[in-house]
């Protein structure tokens, strides 16, 4: 008779399972026999006949949810894509159709593998691993994967593409170089508002307190001297930038990049111009609460991921204590009293 490797033992009411080979122990965590002892032989049977084990396996899920055995990724993607709003939505379909997530629809859930997954990250980036790692926690959550194929812990890890600001040096000579005017005033109003490129074209003249598209929140920004000079160079009604409002994402980024290239400025992109406004405002000791609200975010972890390239002096002490008392209207010759007689 063949040796089995799975035993039996009982801990304080609770039955145990031992694994002869490994020498492991789990927990069934139930106190009937009849149920260990079956959790037991089919752990058996299992590891003696391995197809027998999967195809028991699918018995008992399917027992469950009967569309188990049929469900594919295709159906995960349709219920990640319904989701959030409607810019949401249709980034989400955009991810669905790269090539990396292609392979992974026709997959059915409960037959794709660790490996399989590793190979379509390896095949994808940044925006892949975050994509399919959604949809495997979004599966795991409606119970149509009975577990994560791939641990949290053996996810490969991302690599970030290095991100920075444009520089005002920069910023000069791409507005000087360029001889569209519309153009130019748009990066002139992202200099100034740090706004996304799609807010920023969109922005009209009878709503100057614009609103983020991507996630619905108003941001109130002061009109400063240059910006109040720079809005009386648009049109008063309208968009403030008629042509750059009916092109696209793509089509805006392609010329940025374009002029770049032709001043070999290297490292930036539309977007370099909110890291640009955040640090900016950092380096000025802009109150961060402030800078938040005005570049739309709701996360105060991720407004410090964009002004962490900045660059602070820290004032002296006696300078910021100066200062302060200037401000105060405090003499110099009163707070020297008051620190030798130990008030201050």
């Amino acid at each position: 008779m063949k040796k089995q490797r799975y035993w039996l033992y009982r801990r304080v009411g609770i039955y145990y399972l031992h694994d002869a080979q490994t020498g492991a122990r789990e927990s069934l965590k139930t106190r009937r026999k009849t149920e260990a002892e079956q959790i037991r032989t089919m752990r058996n049977m299992a590891a003696e006949h391995p197809v027998i084990g999967i195809s028991l396996a699918k018995a008992c899920l399917t027992s469950q949810d009967p569309k188990l055995l049929s469900r594919t990724w295709q159906e995960v993607m349709n219920e990640f894509c319904s989701r959030g709003k409607p810019q949401t939505q249709a980034h989400r379909r955009r991810v669905a159709g790269r090539k990396p997530q292609h392979w992974l629809k026709n997959m059915k859930l409960i037959e794709t593998t660790a490996d399989d997954l590793v190979k379509i990250l390896k095949a994808g980036g940044v925006m892949t691993n975050a994509f399919v790692r959604c949809l495997q926690n979004l599966a795991v959550g409606l119970g149509w994967l009975p577990w994560p194929i791939l641990p949290p812990r053996l996810w490969p890890k991302v690599e970030f593409k290095k991100k920075r600001a444009i520089t005002s040096e920069e910023h000069e000579r791409i507005v000087e170089t360029e001889n569209n005017t519309e153009r130019r005033r748009y990066y002139e109003m992202l200099w100034e508002t740090g706004a996304a490129q799609t807010d920023a074209a969109l922005l009209r003249a009878e709503c100057i307190d614009w609103q983020r598209q991507k996630t619905g929140e108003w941001a109130h920004l002061q009109i400063g001297k240059r910006l109040e000079e720079l809005l009386r160079l648009l049109p008063s009604e309208g968009l403030l930038f008629p042509a750059m409002a009916h092109s696209n994402n793509s089509a805006r980024s392609s010329e940025f990049c374009r002029r770049c290239r032709l001043l070999h400025i290297q490292g930036i992109s539309l977007h370099s111009y909110r890291y640009a406004w955040a640090q900016r405002a950092c380096i000025a000791g802009y109150p961060e609460r402030f800078a938040q609200d005005a570049l739309g975010h709701n996360s105060s972890a991720v407004h410090r991921a964009y002004a962490r390239g900045a660059r602070v002096v820290v004032p002296s002490l006696e300078d910021y204590e100066r200062r302060n008392q200037e401000e105060m209207g405090i003499p110099q010759s009163e707070t020297n009293s008051r620190q030798l007689a130990g008030v201050v």
